[in-house]
């Protein structure tokens, strides 16, 4: 026999060997990861779901994301890998039938004090004709005017939720005062029966589907009037003395105070801080620049969004919409801030 030919024929029984010995647990491992998070398509191939290791529908049929697929023109992902989501970017039919199977609660509140009441109607009314249609939705709103709240038909299944607050002579107040609610809301009332909350601004209103696809652990909103801007020209607080403090060459994006949301537990750990911060300022006499706007945008540069929501989710009604803001789903309202702030 050729001595060549026998060294070739050791070599591979020596590399096959190796392999063999080391390939063996990570397949061990392998089999383990899919017993345990993984499904199994009814041609017997083996697929991951995706977010929260969820099983789609046998037999649905979408296209498989590829290098190519989706938008080109815009960010679809952050550095630290989290969804940026724009309209092109998910498919609704597949995101739908996962959580419906899951029958997930989604809560959203909005604070409608003073003569933000006005904001009210349009606001519940869009909500119904775009907001998580089809799951069940309890909304909470808190008002200073429990007897003005409007008579909003409501699909089976969703909810209106109605709790009084004080009202305030600065509207300052009445936006700090947002997240010590929010915290309280959901250590007392929602911790058994919610999956999501969001929490959204009630000066604004609905235009298309805000669905499945926002979904996440910690959701963000990058606000429309910067998310072309350079970092250098966010307004975070720059004052060190506050807890809302960003230093110049930090934060990623700058993100929206009047949307946010996410899991019940990250929700509620980002309320707590954000409150705390802002007592402590207030203790020392310091008020951020965009009070709790300010303190959110410092809690999500320690504490990465788990999914980005693009400025499609709450655009500004006064702007033209850009090229690439294919779809507007959620928006500011025109209105007069000198009308209907009280200071």
């Amino acid at each position: 026999m050729n001595l060549k030919f026998v060294a070739v024929l050791l070599f591979l029984v020596v590399v096959l060997g190796v392999m063999f010995i080391y390939l063996k647990p990570i397949y061990r491992f392998r089999e383990g990861l899919c017993d345990s998070s993984e499904g199994r398509s009814g041609d017997g191939h083996l697929f991951r779901s995706p977010d929260l290791h969820l099983v789609a529908t046998n037999g649905l049929k979408y296209p498989q994301p590829s290098i190519t697929h989706g938008r080109t023109d815009v960010v679809s992902v952050t550095p630290w890998l989290a969804p940026v989501v724009w309209e092109g970017t998910f498919y609704p039919v597949l995101l739908d039938s996962i959580y419906q199977k899951r029958n997930i609660t989604v809560a959203a509140t909005v604070f409608a004090v003073g003569k933000y009441i006005r904001f009210l109607k349009d606001f519940l009314e869009t909500a119904e004709q775009h907001f998580f249609v089809g799951f069940k939705v309890k909304v909470y709103v808190f008002t200073d005017q429990p007897n003005e709240v409007p008579k909003v038909k409501m699909a089976a299944g969703r909810e209106l939720v109605v709790r009084s607050v004080p009202n305030s002579k600065r509207w300052q107040d009445i936006s700090a005062r947002r997240m010590e609610i929010i915290q309280t809301l959901i250590e007392e009332m929602l911790k058994n029966d919610v999956d999501y909350i969001f929490c959204l601004d009630v000066d604004s209103k609905f235009h298309s589907r805000w669905g499945t696809e926002s979904l996440g652990e910690l959701v963000a909103v990058i606000h429309p009037g910067y998310y072309k801007d350079d970092r250098s020209k966010f307004p975070y607080e720059r004052r060190p003395a506050s807890r809302a403090y960003v230093a110049p060459g930090e934060g990623d994006f700058y993100y929206c105070g009047g949307a946010f949301g996410g899991v019940l537990a990250e929700v509620h750990q980002l309320a707590q801080t954000c409150r705390k911060n802002f007592e402590d300022d207030a203790k020392e006499g310091i008020e951020a620049a965009w009070q709790e706007e300010s303190h959110l945008n410092r809690y999500m540069w320690l504490n990465k969004p788990s999914k980005v929501l693009s400025p499609e989710y709450l655009w500004q009604d006064f702007k033209a919409r850009n090229s690439e803001v294919r779809v507007i789903r959620f928006s500011g309202v025109i209105k007069n801030y000198n009308e209907i702030r009280p200071n």
